[in-house]
């Protein structure tokens, strides 16, 4: 037989006198140890299960005293009443008790986690619009290597095989050494020059000399910003090809009138009555 120490059975004999359980055994240590191994948890278990039914409803401690809350002064002063004597109370709602504790394990405590146990939840919405499109939107450029220098390598060389050619097989006609007391007529300005000076001849030097070049160099200056249209096809650029055809059409119809239709005197005359006043 396993030996109980001696502290153990005086606790168990205190314990027992609190609840009233037994008055008689006080001096009895031969008790078997099977027993009193089971009375003493028993003895433990009512303790709590009195403390949690004594009293009524209305000596029941609901507010807070003292910054002690309000659930351990009641469960001070059912324990204080269950040391006191008022075990039939205890013995009568202990069902009740473990009721209300089953009711309390069973409930599922609240949690913040999704459905499934899952704790993912949403940062933020990311719009269509915001994100980038891998695949690049066809633009109308090219590079300018090869694309655009190529074709102006192949202009350039086909104006130098032109101009070689032609000062191969066309003479350029040279005058005589100039006489300053003899002017030639008529005298004609170079070609370049000759819109001008053909204005000279039909307008008051202010008016040919500034105001209509002035005028002309400005509309063309300002058509870019008139005809802001960004597209390179003719039927888009009206206004702008207008501006410039009506300009160079101008000019070569005051230097062709100016080189063969201007004979002696620069007065006008027909190519085809004096011959052509006009040399390379």
């Amino acid at each position: 037989m396993t030996e109980i120490p001696e502290h153990l059975l005086k606790r168990s004999q205190e314990r027992r006198k609190a609840l009233g359980l037994s008055g008689e055994d006080d001096g009895d240590d031969a008790a078997p140890a099977e027993e009193t191994a089971a009375e003493v948890p028993a003895a433990e278990e009512a303790v709590p299960a009195a403390a949690a039914a004594s009293g009524s409803d209305a000596d029941a401690i609901t507010e807070d005293k003292g910054g002690v809350p309000a659930h351990l002064l009641e469960r001070s002063r059912r324990r204080k009443a269950a040391l006191a004597g008022d075990a039939p109370a205890a013995a009568a709602s202990a069902g009740a008790a473990r009721a209300a504790a089953a009711t309390a394990v069973a409930a599922p405590a609240p949690t913040t986690s999704g459905p499934g146990g899952h704790t993912q939840r949403l940062l933020t919405v990311v719009k269509s619009g915001s994100i980038q499109q891998a695949r690049a939107e066809a633009q109308d450029k090219v590079h300018t290597w090869p694309h655009l220098l190529a074709i102006e390598l192949a202009s350039i060389l086909s104006l130098m095989a032109f101009i070689t050619i032609f000062s191969a097989l066309v003479k350029a006609p040279l005058l005589g050494e100039a006489d300053v007391n003899q002017t030639p007529n008529p005298s004609k300005a170079p070609w370049y020059f000759l819109g001008l000076q053909e204005l000279l001849k039909m307008f008051h030097p202010m008016v040919a000399g500034v105001t209509i070049p002035g005028v002309a160099l400005g509309v063309l200056a300002i058509t870019p910003y008139i005809d802001k249209n960004p597209s390179n096809k003719p039927t888009d650029r009206k206004f702008a090809i207008v501006m410039l055809t009506m300009f160079l059409m101008m000019w070569a119809t005051l230097v062709i009138i100016g080189s063969f239709f201007r004979g002696e005197g620069f007065n006008f005359v027909f190519p085809w009555n004096k011959g052509i006043f006009f040399e390379l």
